[in-house]
């Protein structure tokens, strides 16, 4: 694990959208919770509709809650049915972060989002903080879900920005809050810097070995600013 904050050698940064851009627990907790109840399942609990933060939802409902492959995808209905008009803007952008995009734009830094939020609600998302500005290009899940992975939304950003050769000289960097963002990025072969402001934790990304951790977004900047 790489704890020293320097980096300079990379010139594609990935960002993660819930728990790195930006502050979404609310309007997924209370999504989550409506699908829930529709099965007669009340849960009180919202730590435990926080695992959903990250995540498939397919997989969350299953492994968190047993539900099957039919029940997954009439939870989702119900999931989306909330999200779509309430939960999708309960939702704030994290403090310095529209700071940190510039800076890094400035610095000549190329941004991309990397999502497994699909991706019909990561450009309303986007244009309503106004954070689309940023960023070379937003990748997430199709509305199906069949690329909601991290590990295949991050291959599926390289494929369509061509950065192959990016890649393979070390130059992304994904930047996420939760242990699939270390794992996503990993399969592809990139490093991945766990943010401690998001529904991640240390003990999280030590255990997956995270190659790089930081506690605020300024801390992408300090040693990457041109002289």
């Amino acid at each position: 694990m790489l704890l020293r904050n320097d980096f300079s050698q990379f010139t594609h940064f990935f960002w993660d959208l819930d728990g790195t851009l930006t502050r979404s627990a609310e309007g997924i907790v209370n999504s989550v919770r409506y699908a829930l109840e529709s099965f007669g399942i009340k849960e009180a609990d919202d730590e435990k509709l926080k695992r959903f933060i990250g995540p498939p939802l397919a997989e969350s409902f299953n492994v968190f809650y047993g539900l099957n492959e039919e029940q997954c995808n009439k939870a989702i209905e119900k999931y989306r049915e909330f999200y779509t008009e309430k939960g999708i803007f309960q939702n704030a952008v994290y403090e310095g972060i529209p700071e940190t995009l510039q800076k890094l734009k400035e610095n000549g830094k190329k941004l991309y989002v990397a999502t497994s939020k699909p991706e019909v609600f990561m450009f309303r998302i986007l244009e309503h903080f106004n954070l689309s500005q940023y960023f070379d290009f937003a990748g997430g899940a199709d509305i199906a879900e069949a690329r909601s992975e991290k590990h295949k939304v991050i291959e599926y950003v390289i494929k369509h920005e061509n950065l192959q050769i990016e890649q393979k000289n070390g130059k992304i960097l994904m930047i996420g809050d939760r242990k699939h963002d270390i794992l996503g990025a990993r399969k592809n072969g990139v490093k991945c810097c766990a943010v401690l402001w998001g529904y991640g934790n240390q003990r999280e990304f030590e255990e997956f070995e995270a190659d790089f951790i930081i506690s605020k977004p300024a801390d992408l900047v300090c040693v990457t600013c041109k002289e």
